[in-house]
């Protein structure tokens, strides 16, 4: 797969190194912004185990 992006990037590879790298760094940032607060509500992390004496 990750082949198959490297074929799809134009340019020579210093070009599609910089491109590759904006991909990811866009991927993540859409994660760390957009999905991983949608999906905070639904997922078990925050819910405390211990009571208070």
């Amino acid at each position: 797969m990750y082949g198959l992006i490297w074929r799809v990037l134009p340019g020579p590879w210093p070009v599609r190194l910089l491109l590759a790298a904006v991909l990811v760094a866009g991927i993540a940032a859409g994660l760390w912004y957009y999905v991983f607060p949608a999906i905070d509500p639904y997922m078990p992390f925050n819910d405390g185990a211990v009571e208070a004496p």
